[in-house]
């Protein structure tokens, strides 16, 4: 999991390796938006969302999920309250557009 803070014209990058720290990092931060991947260690992304539903605070980060799984189910996460989905391998580029457009102006 990737959590960017803007800061100025820019972004500050913090990462946790798992899930469990991809929530604590999330409470402890409040990140401007995360980019999240459905296959993690510990916790999975699937579980990030599920806590992430669960806690008001969580829920107004915006998050992008990335993946390589193309299966039916992928569909939920568009429908559970995240900013955005972007397929693996995706472009640098589509991913700083979906970063802009998920972060509030300000």
């Amino acid at each position: 999991m990737a959590a960017l803070r803007r800061d100025a014209r820019s972004y500050r990058f913090l990462e946790a390796p798992n899930g469990r720290e991809a929530l604590d990092l999330m409470r402890s931060e409040h990140p401007d938006v995360v980019v999240l991947d459905l296959m993690m260690p510990v916790l999975s992304g699937w579980d990030v969302l599920r806590e992430r539903a669960n806690d008001e605070a969580l829920q107004k980060i915006p998050v992008i999920v990335v993946s390589a799984n193309r299966d039916p189910e992928v569909a939920t996460a568009v429908t559970s309250g995240i900013c955005a989905f972007l397929p693996k391998p995706f472009d640098i580029g589509a991913l700083t557009a979906l970063v802009r457009s998920c972060v509030a102006p300000g």
